[in-house]
């Protein structure tokens, strides 16, 4: 197979800093190195974002959940760093309603009471001020809730993004920094002079090229996959992340028919789902599964889909079924494993990041969120630069504006390009027939897609899909039916023939079969399609 986007590798001999792993904190942790004046290579496995970041619940938040749990630090800290992350990529951010339904009084005051407090630690990085609605206003805002018992509301304001969107555009900043990142190179080994880290051997997933790079710090940012680069390092290694299974369904957006999103506080099993107005599609949210495996591509178990759909029935008026799922996607959260073994409960794994020193020349950074990327990050060049004697150059990501970054005006689903919204518009002029739709359901055009292969790194059917485009999380049976279409567009770039193409089209639709619910649901194995 060959590459679209050719990379230089022998220009450099040795790297300041070598990231495994493109997922937000790895793409963080390139930026913030190369922003500092660091020779900076990140290597990535399949693309970027292919795992967990882009598999979130679309939330930039300081965590409702964690403040009830007394970790008043954590949620003032991401509460900070959401405003920060508002600030720097607000054609991606965006400020959201939330709407808490309330069937008692109790409930009113509670949830009164704690947002006021969360309110109170996002300082002057609030979103809004919560208040109590009333079961009028409620019903005017959110047509789609069950309405019998219900008391009233309390309205709270949070964020909301595109996870896989971000990802894409933190990775061209940091390329603009002077970065060099790579996708579709997975790393083979470290390479040590006798007990330090001293680089890795990687091979290119799509050439099958080999390489032996070396760095001067190795930082291990792969999140459920850490335990297999810290096995490379020293075999009889403890694991330490083990693997949570979040699932996310995607309904018509009809079923709440409303621009808020809603929290459900408390489900049956003590945690907390969404819903969430996503890409003119509602966004539903999600399950905390702890797993003994991990994988790129995750499966939803059926209990996992039911829940999912049982919990959303008794808020909603009307109730979804398994027929009205549009896509079903998992994301795996990289959780501190525990101490015993046969611990099981996600609750009592640590949310919060953890960074170590693994070996000399290797640093590992695991846990967090999509909301503290950018602190994690920072965290974790400050401990790069002090254990390998690198000069050191204080953080700026602080201020630091995300490519595309532009505030958007009006509603228009090319605003998530930023700046580069105008530039596809040129591209469309420059190359009419571009203009043309990839689907009627859908806006997205073909010179979107010529966009992701020539500025984006995109390199397969699934790359535009599913990480630049979003379709295959929003409405599968439709990606299955855009890929033809897309994989002619990326042959026309690359100068592949039609058996490349072909064979795109085929790996796009047998991984794109694992999100379309009804299909599986027929299966002896349903959510094992590979």
């Amino acid at each position: 197979m060959r590459r679209i986007h050719n990379y230089r590798l022998a220009d450099q001999q040795t790297w300041d800093v070598i990231i495994i792993g493109g997922g937000a904190t790895g793409l963080g942790t390139a930026l913030d190195a190369a922003s500092r004046g660091l020779k900076t290579l990140l290597v990535e496995q399949s693309d970027f974002a292919k795992g967990t970041s882009s598999r979130s619940t679309k939330l930039v938040h300081g965590g409702v959940r964690y403040l009830a749990q007394g970790d008043i630090g954590l949620v003032k800290s991401a509460l900070r760093e959401r405003g920060l992350l508002e600030q720097n990529a607000s054609h991606l951010v965006n400020k959201e309603e939330f709407i808490i339904p309330c069937y008692d009084w109790f409930s009113v005051v509670k949830y009164l009471t704690g947002l006021t407090m969360y309110d109170w630690l996002a300082g002057k990085y609030s979103f809004g001020k919560s208040k109590y609605l009333s079961k009028k206003e409620t019903l005017q805002l959110m047509p789609g809730i069950k309405e019998k018992g219900l008391k009233g509301a309390i309205r709270y304001f949070d964020g909301k993004f595109d996870d896989a969107r971000l990802a894409i555009n933190i990775a061209q900043t940091a390329t603009e920094q002077g970065a060099t990142l790579i996708n579709y190179m997975r790393v083979i080994n470290l390479i040590k002079d006798g007990e330090q880290v001293v680089g890795i051997e990687a091979e290119d997933a799509l050439t099958l090229e080999r390489f032996r790079l070396k760095g001067k710090v190795v930082i291990n940012a792969t999140g459920v996959f850490v335990d297999e680069i810290l096995k490379m390092n020293n075999p009889a290694a403890k694991k330490m992340v083990r693997p949570s299974q979040g699932v996310h369904i995607v309904l018509d957006k009809s079923f709440l028919n409303t621009n808020s999103a809603l929290m459900i506080p408390k489900t049956a099993d003590g945690r907390v789902l969404f819903a969430v107005p996503w890409h003119d599609h509602l966004l539903v949210g999600t399950t905390d599964t702890p797993l003994n495996e991990h994988s790129l591509e995750p499966r939803a178990l059926k209990e996992e889909t039911e829940f999912i759909l049982a919990t959303a029935a008794s808020y909603f008026t009307r109730k979804p079924t398994e027929n009205d799922i549009l896509s079903v996607f998992s994301g795996l959260r990289p959780l501190a494993a525990p101490t015993d073994s046969n611990g099981s409960s996600t609750k009592e794994i640590s949310r919060d990041h953890k960074l170590i020193v693994s070996a000399k020349g290797l640093i590992t950074i695991t846990g967090g969120k999509w909301t503290t990327y950018r602190k994690m990050a920072e965290e974790t060049i400050d401990l790069a630069i002090k254990h390998s004697g690198l000069p050191f150059q204080p953080c700026v990501t602080k201020d630091l504006k995300i490519h595309g970054c532009a505030k958007s005006e009006g509603e228009n689903y090319m605003n998530i390009y930023g700046t580069d919204s105008v530039l596809i518009k040129e591209l469309c002029k420059l190359q009419p027939g571009l203009n043309k739709k990839l689907h009627p359901n859908f806006p997205y055009t073909e010179a979107e897609v010529v966009w992701a292969i020539r500025n984006e790194m995109a390199e397969t059917v699934e790359d535009v899909l599913s990480r630049r485009l979003r379709v295959l999380f929003i409405d599968a049976a439709a990606a299955i039916e855009m890929s033809e279409k897309v994989a002619y567009l990326l042959a026309t770039e690359l100068g592949a023939d039609k058996t490349w193409e072909e064979n795109q089209v085929k790996i796009f639709n047998t991984l794109a079969s694992g999100y379309v619910y009804h299909q599986k649901k027929k299966q002896e194995e349903p959510f094992l399609v590979s």
